[in-house]
């Protein structure tokens, strides 16, 4: 269970480990000094190597990223009384190495994006929290690099600021596939497939994660197998590219995770395999990047967090078994290391709650 109390702001870091180990823990995050307490931690899932939370902070949803035969999504409720977490149900997501969980913006439903399976699952939540049977949701395609990219590969799935579309990123095909939200009554699907389009990102990029900027008219796209960012534009219901850049000068095919400072000035992305470390870029007037520095990190920095007041960057080094923390410079936009760190066992998600 992870007993906590609620007048300060937590950190969760889940990680790679195995359901007999505290795979998911809770830190205490003092924002004025970047000092992390450790408050306990919770077993009882295999590498649950994503989480999201739904608007209230009483729910938490975990991937089980394991084989098409095992990988699950689990569902957890905050008990504000005895102040824990507790296992509701799981439910399993059908498709391989589901690697990315997201709640619906009305919370009656989440999406798993299946990166083995080349598929998503939709899940209907239950008013008390738990999952319903999923529902299985497969692509078709590939793209021009063979060993990588020979079949469809499900990274992550974002919704639309205006709540409209939800974005499925796929590494294999260098599409993002848009369907539709619809109202998703009485078991009926949640997302309208005879809606859907795809935007076609430059091949061999490998869409993985992407962010929204503030003002929800730009998103920003980082391709995991050729290190650049590309810029969208989103208006009158559609996507469209209007920028690329390259973000990774190593060209080591191991981009990760990306995301916007709070103000919506600068954007910073993560790389492996070599090199590894943070890129930072500026945000211009129009919307489109420029790359203004970079910060060396620990190794294999999968996914990385950027406070709620803008103030630090945490950096999750899952082969170093550490978080980083930076500090962030609001003005350029810089990083400088704090030196603290939080020890975790090869950590891949860091979510505030």
């Amino acid at each position: 269970m992870l007993s906590f109390l609620l007048s300060a702001i937590y950190l969760i870091v889940s990680g790679g480990g195995s359901s007999e180990t505290e795979a998911i823990q809770l830190y205490d995050f003092d924002p004025q000094t970047a000092q992390t307490t450790y408050v306990s931690g919770m077993s009882g899932v295999d590498n649950p190597s994503f989480v999201c939370l739904n608007k209230r902070g009483d729910r938490l949803y975990a991937v089980s990223e394991q084989s098409a035969m095992t990988s699950s999504a689990v569902a957890f409720a905050f008990d504000k009384d005895k102040k824990c977490f507790t296992r509701l149900n799981s439910s399993q997501a059908k498709g391989g190495g589901p690697c990315n969980i997201t709640l619906f913006p009305d919370e009656k439903h989440l999406v798993t994006s299946n990166y083995g399976g080349g598929s998503i699952t939709l899940f209907e939540v239950n008013k008390d929290g738990t999952l319903g049977e999923g529902s299985f949701l497969p692509f078709q395609g590939k793209s021009v690099i063979p060993d990588r990219q020979d079949k469809p590969y499900l990274h992550a799935a974002y919704f639309t600021p205006d709540k409209r579309f939800l974005m499925a990123n796929d590494l294999g095909t260098d599409k993002i596939h848009v369907l539709p939200v619809s109202k998703g009554k009485n078991g009926t699907s949640p997302l309208d497939e005879t809606g859907a389009y795809d935007v076609d990102i430059k091949p061999g990029a490998g869409p993985r994660h992407l962010c929204w900027a503030p003002n929800g008219k730009y998103a920003y796209l980082i391709g995991e197998l050729s290190g650049e960012v590309f810029t969208l534009r989103y208006a009158h219901k559609r996507l469209s590219v209007i920028q690329c850049i390259q973000a990774d000068s190593l060209n080591a095919g191991g981009s990760a995770d990306i995301h916007i400072s709070p103000d919506g000035k600068f954007v910073y992305a993560s790389h492996r395999l070599k090199g590894d470390g943070l890129s930072i870029m500026k945000v211009r007037s129009d919307g489109t990047l420029e790359k203004i520095g970079y910060q060396a990190t620990g190794t294999h920095p999968r996914n990385f967090t950027i406070s709620p007041d803008g103030r630090y960057v945490l950096v999750a080094c899952r082969d170093d078994n550490m978080v980083e923390i930076y500090r962030r410079d609001a003005e350029t936009g810089m990083l400088s290391d704090t030196g603290k760190r939080i020890k975790s066992y090869r950590p891949l998600c860091l979510k505030w709650l």
